[in-house]
């Protein structure tokens, strides 16, 4: 992030303050820029071999945070919303990632673990947009105030900062910012820590103290640029920095020239430029028109573009109303430049928190690009899962969004491109997919009176760290509570109250998505599925977790897919089972499979142990999954909210988003240390004795230096006989029981 060849000049400008300075005042604080300092300042090494979400940036954001306030400052962090703008290539940086992360496994195969790990570490992901949700639970936790622009977070910071009642005080962002007329800028928290000895049980170690006197905060003003590079006006150093790139806008291909700038370009460079063939872009564009690249990037076009964004950007006004700054000056096309609207109703619900930007993304853009996971994704079956069997669902969420706004939308047509075959294109026509089952989830209506009714499986679903998904689902087994569940749409003749508390409408969402899923049907019966479900459910116990019962949902449709099945195994990735029967290796890589739709019980520090290619390739196909699940589940939500279905009047917008199901993602690190275990087995004489498991198993725990090993392992076990004893009574529906008899026969000696 930030302007380039601007930032490394700007050195010469920056200023430093003592960090107190800032007492009483508030910060708005561009997320995304947050994101990449801490990832800068500690980055996990191997989240990129195992996906899922980083398992110790929580307490690093908690201790950054307490730091930082402990000056006696307020924060307020903003975050981007719907994508605005043009990217080229949607698929380069997946791509690029992606191959970073194959040639680290080679090398990791190899035995270099040195240089693995650095390429792991080097191939940037996940990118900080990636992490948005992470850090806003983790804001969340803390009561740190958030909020989600319409669009561009640097837009809405300027705005919060220039508005007469000024929101904040300051802004910590990149130095794009100058570009929507900031003149101030906190560009970097330098902390300091003091590093003192102690002995703790006769060992001496080393411990840090955060300082606050000591430390500082690093500030750029604008007018000082100006004075520095010339004296000139602030539109001609907008215009430099434009030339200059950034995330905005194209570098000036000229400058990318090694033969005209031989060691390199900068910012002076720029305002030179424009000075001498100016002053202005159109008139430096003129003096190049014979450049190939310009003409290939359209750059005048773009420039202009970009331009009218800045000058004409939407965002949320202290009223709560969605607005276009300038409006009165804005051109009539100025959507092309930004992105199309949707409704100030829908925006508020991005604004807040309760949504996500996703689906709201492919109906204003009409694209959908699916990139490449972090395997590669070259294997058939995830190409396949992506292009065909998620359609449905893709279609399925917008017709729900669509449906529920201004009747523009409904005559769509959405495009979705994939990383491994660019020039295929493959069409949603949204009006032959209209109209939506919204009325069919408008019968679930379910007051928190009748839902007090099944208390003994609801009372353990309240609050985000409950399983509000495992109470709806058992609730729903009784046929005397689902003969009460069918409502009428709440109108004044009915007196039927909309829903108010977050369990009225979290349960709600969760027994609509379930009719979207087909697990219940439109007299909210259980359908085949739905029973299988719930027995599942049944077999795990009260007492399990959230991610348990997330995990548990998740084999369900796996197995709905035709996914947990030996072919899913791609020869082309590396990491297949130590053993060398046929038979052997495919019960431990279903079995390792069924391990890694659960969380490790890990430390908040980073990963360090196996690694399995074969196994994040899965990862990826159950994250992919998981996704679109979150995205029906969030349109459902946005379903009862924009069709009136709820009181609208409230706070609680984060514990809605938050008590809903799949809202976090896991990685692979369970399915990679059962599978170790059982390679470990196979290299045994007797990989069945009971002396002999029980001494790998007090081995596999130095794998997992920061983690159980036993408390992970025996959730899987756990999960696998909760899917297993329903897969053998439900044979005629999954048609899976002779496969999985065998392979839970083969684990039965080996757990």
């Amino acid at each position: 992030m930030g302007i380039r060849a601007f930032d490394p000049w700007s050195t010469r400008v920056i200023h430093a303050m003592p960090l107190t300075s800032l007492k009483n005042s508030v910060i708005g604080i561009d997320a995304a820029y947050y994101l990449e300092r801490i990832f800068t300042l500690s980055r996990e090494p191997l989240l990129s071999a195992l996906g899922g979400w980083p398992l110790a940036y929580g307490m690093v954001v908690r201790k950054d945070l307490d730091d930082l306030q402990s000056a006696g400052f307020k924060a307020h962090f903003v975050f981007n919303g719907l994508d605005y703008g043009i990217e080229d290539d949607p698929f380069k940086s997946s791509n690029s990632s992606s191959a970073l992360i194959a040639k680290a496994f080679n090398l990791y195969e190899a035995e270099n673990t040195t240089d693995a790990v650095k390429d792991f570490k080097a191939a940037g992901v996940p990118t900080p947009a990636a992490l948005s949700e992470f850090l806003k639970k983790v804001l969340y936790d803390l009561k740190v105030e958030f909020t989600v622009a319409p669009y561009s977070a640097l837009a809405q910071l300027a705005y919060y900062e220039k508005d007469p009642s000024q929101f904040i005080d300051a802004i910590y962002g990149p130095s794009e910012l100058f570009l929507f007329g900031v003149d101030k800028l906190i560009t970097k928290f330098a902390l300091s820590y003091d590093v003192l000895e102690t002995t703790e049980n006769g060992t001496s170690m080393k411990v840090s103290s955060f300082s606050l006197d000591n430390s500082t905060f690093s500030w750029i003003d604008r007018r000082e640029c100006l004075d520095q590079l010339g004296n000139i006006s602030a539109d001609i150093f907008i215009d430099a920095c434009m030339l200059a790139g950034s995330n905005l806008m194209d570098t000036f291909p000229p400058f990318k020239n090694p033969q005209l700038y031989t060691s390199g370009y900068s910012i002076r460079d720029a305002v030179k430029l424009l000075m001498t063939h100016g002053p202005s872009v159109s008139g430096v564009c003129a003096q190049y028109q014979d450049d190939k690249k310009i003409k290939q990037l359209e750059y005048l076009n773009r420039y202009k573009r970009v331009m009218t964004g800045i000058k004409h950007h939407v965002v949320i006004t202290k009223s709560g109303n969605v607005e276009t700054l300038d409006a009165a000056h804005a051109p009539f096309d100025v959507h092309d430049c930004i992105g199309q609207r949707l409704p100030e109703e829908l925006m508020y619900y991005l604004f807040r928190g309760m949504i996500r930007p996703r689906v709201l993304n492919w109906l204003t853009s009409g694209t959908i690009n699916v990139t490449a996971p972090y395997a590669g994704g070259e294997t058939q079956e995830y190409q396949k899962l992506v292009k065909e069997k998620l359609l449905p669902w893709r279609g399925q969420a917008l017709c729900l969004l669509a449906d529920s706004i201004n009747r523009y939308y409904g005559k769509k047509e959405v495009t979705t491109r994939f990383w491994f075959d660019a020039s295929t294109e493959q069409k949603l026509n949204l009006k032959d997919l209209l109209p939506s089952q919204k009325n069919a989830l408008r019968t679930w209506h379910v007051s928190d009176q009748l839902i007090s009714e099944r208390k003994d499986e609801l009372e353990r679903s309240e609050g985000p760290g409950s399983s509000y998904l495992f109470g709806a689902v058992r609730s729903i087994a009784s046929q005397s509570f689902i003969d009460k569940t069918i409502s009428p749409k709440p109108t004044p003749e009915n007196n039927l109250n909309p829903l108010r508390t977050t369990r009225e409408i979290v349960t709600n969402v969760v027994w609509r998505f379930l009719y979207l899923r087909q697990y219940v049907d439109e007299n909210h019966n259980l359908t085949a599925w739905g029973t299988f479900l719930v027995q599942i459910f049944e077999k795990l116990g009260s007492s399990s977790s959230r991610e348990q019962t997330e995990a548990a949902f998740l084999a369900v449709e796996l197995l709905r897919l035709g996914i947990l099945n030996p072919s899913t195994v791609s020869p082309s990735y590396s990491g297949a089972s130590s053993y060398t029967i046929d038979v052997d290796r495919r019960n431990s890589m279903i079995i390792s499979w069924v391990a890694s739709l659960g969380k490790i019980r890990h430390h908040a520090i980073g990963y360090s142990g196996p690694l399995n290619r074969q196994l994040l390739a899965f990862q990826s196909i159950v994250s992919e999954v998981r996704s679109s699940l979150r995205d029906l589940v969030e349109m459902s939500l946005v379903s009862l909210f924009l069709e009136g279905d709820a009181d609208r009047d409230r706070k609680d917008w984060m514990d809605i988003s938050l008590s809903l199901p799949f809202y976090e993602d896991t990685s692979c690190a369970v399915g990679i240390l059962f599978k170790s275990y059982l390679d470990e087995l196979a290299k045994m004489d007797d990989s069945t004795s009971v002396t002999i498991r029980a001494e790998v198993k007090d081995k596999a725990q130095s794998w997992l230096k920061h983690g159980d090993f036993r408390g992970s392992f025996d959730d899987s076990l756990h999960l696998w006989d909760a899917i297993y004893h329903n897969v053998k009574s439900f044979d005629k529906l999954t048609g899976a029981k002779p496969l999985w008899d065998e392979v839970d026969q083969w684990l039965a000696l080996r757990r």
